[in-house]
């Protein structure tokens, strides 16, 4: 599928070839669906290329904090090894200093940090997360998993509050700012000063409640995301495209938006 619009896939995961399998596996049979892609990073460029992607923002989460900075020199080394890669680094609230991971993550030449409050078994507003925006705040955008069917340590009123507490904090609330807790998003989140991303969530949303949110929030702060490998670029581009959206909301939300928040 060909497409005029430049586009940007803020929202992807890429594991090493030797666990990507098992990774893939894993996060499947967590959310109960049929994954789309392989993990790999050669896989990531396949499915992209069906649309066109210019450019990838990729990054794993680390589920315990001895991971965080093995996990971050991959996707560094991935980055540099691909123009077209923007790599964002991971966190841990195990970390005894969260602070100097993010400079290094800096150093690195990383452009955010990604969270996933479930994968690393934390709740966003917990106390023992607080050292870590006050890391990240005016450093790095953080882009943050949003919504679970099973817990709700991710949720939207959660972020609401933290949001209170950092105001300065660059968010990406990805899944249309909670997955399958949409209407929690629409009460808490929509309007705030924070990004969203559209991943996993058009295959549920219906057209008009998508739009709806988006009009809302505003068109310049929702970013383009297929959460890859979960989901097939061209379906994903399909149904942001079967959007009632115009043409100058399609542009600002699967390119211009990203390059004013990464400066790409």
């Amino acid at each position: 599928m060909k497409t005029k619009y430049k586009i940007i896939d803020m929202h992807t995961h890429i594991f090493p070839d030797k666990v990507a399998e098992k990774a893939v596996f894993n996060i499947g049979n967590y959310y109960n669906l049929n994954m789309s892609g392989k993990g790999t990073v050669n896989d990531l460029m396949k499915s992209g290329k069906q649309i066109g992607v210019e450019e990838f923002v990729v990054h794993s989460s680390a589920t315990s904090a001895e991971q965080v900075k093995a996990i971050n020199d991959y996707i560094a080394n991935t980055a540099k090894k691909y123009d077209n890669i923007i790599g964002f680094g991971t966190l841990h609230p195990g970390m005894k200093n969260p602070g100097a991971e993010v400079q290094r993550i800096i150093s690195l030449g990383l452009k955010g940090v990604k969270l996933h409050p479930e994968f690393q078994n934390f709740c966003i507003d917990h106390p023992s997360m607080m050292p870590i925006y006050a890391s990240i705040q005016g450093k790095l955008p953080l882009l943050i998993h949003m919504g679970d069917e099973k817990r709700d340590s991710s949720s939207p009123e959660r972020l609401s509050r933290v949001l209170e507490l950092f105001p300065s904090l660059t968010v990406i609330a990805a899944h249309f700012g909670g997955y399958r807790m949409w209407d929690d998003s629409s009460r808490f989140l929509l309007g705030k000063n924070l990004y969203m991303d559209t991943s996993s969530s058009l295959a549920f949303l219906k057209p008009e409640e998508a739009v709806n949110m988006i009009r809302i929030h505003g068109a310049d702060k929702f970013l383009f995301g297929t959460d890859y490998p979960m989901w097939d670029h061209e379906e994903e581009l399909n149904r942001f495209l079967h959007l009632n959206l115009t043409e100058q909301e399609r542009y600002a939300i699967l390119y211009s938006n990203a390059v004013r928040l990464l400066n790409a």
